[in-house]
């Protein structure tokens, strides 16, 4: 399986993951500012239009679908669009916060999202 996950290329440039390893963050905040980048850049693709990801759902749902039949397993579907629904919510949320569209976040800002955060 693990040949499988490698096989799919990552939405995240080199330059922004060395960006993330080299922060002066422990690394649990590093692995969340990784993931939060990692979930923008695909909700950034799937919601191509300036609109909100809530107004999204079907289109987030729709791609957790595509994904799950790469692995042939239901189960993953449902749980990978709660996790990224959830990551959705989340960046949209703060986006809404800082007063600044949830496509124009960027790596500075998943990382004061982070440290709000605990």
């Amino acid at each position: 399986m693990s040949n499988q996950i490698n096989s799919f290329p990552s939405p995240l440039s080199d330059e922004i993951v060395k960006n993330i390893d080299q922060l002066n963050l422990p690394i649990i905040k590093k692995h969340h500012v990784r993931l939060l980048a990692h979930c923008l850049e695909v909700l950034k693709e799937i919601a191509k239009d300036d609109i909100t990801l809530f107004e999204e759902d079907k289109l987030l749902r729709e791609w957790c679908e595509r994904q799950a039949e790469k692995f042939n397993d239901k189960n993953f579907n449902q749980l990978f669009y709660e996790q990224m629904s959830s990551a959705a919510k989340k960046l949209n949320s703060f986006s809404q916060s800082i007063e600044k569209k949830f496509k124009d976040l960027d790596l500075e800002d998943l990382i004061t999202l982070v440290e709000q955060n605990g």
